[in-house]
């Protein structure tokens, strides 16, 4: 597992809303759900497609390709045609800063 990196700020982040980042080789979305912040990958694991396109509603992620739906806390596919989760990362707030841990 790697270290902490600097995602943004949380002001970057609008109440019930997202930021798509980019952690070390790879694209995350940041979430600020509640004034908690989550992340996620940008990938729906059915096809791969970018979730950061998708429709939020609460706690859920809609891919804009198929309609397979995932938990922005956790990464679980929730809905078909998505079977598998996709990977979620550590979040740590520091200050106005926040930091992510990539989780393979």
């Amino acid at each position: 597992m790697s270290e902490y990196q600097l995602a943004c700020q949380q002001s970057d982040v609008p109440a019930g809303g997202m930021l798509l980042v980019e952690l070390e080789d790879r694209l995350a979305i940041m979430f600020n759900i509640d004034g908690q912040f989550y992340c996620i990958d940008d990938v729906c694991t059915h096809d791969g497609g970018p979730l950061s396109d998708g429709e939020l509603e609460g706690c859920t992620i809609a891919c804009p390709r198929h309609g397979a739906k995932f938990n922005v806390t956790s990464g679980q596919a929730l809905t078909m045609p998505a079977t598998e989760d996709t990977v979620c990362h550590e979040v740590k707030l520091d200050g106005e800063a926040v930091y992510v841990r990539i989780d393979e």
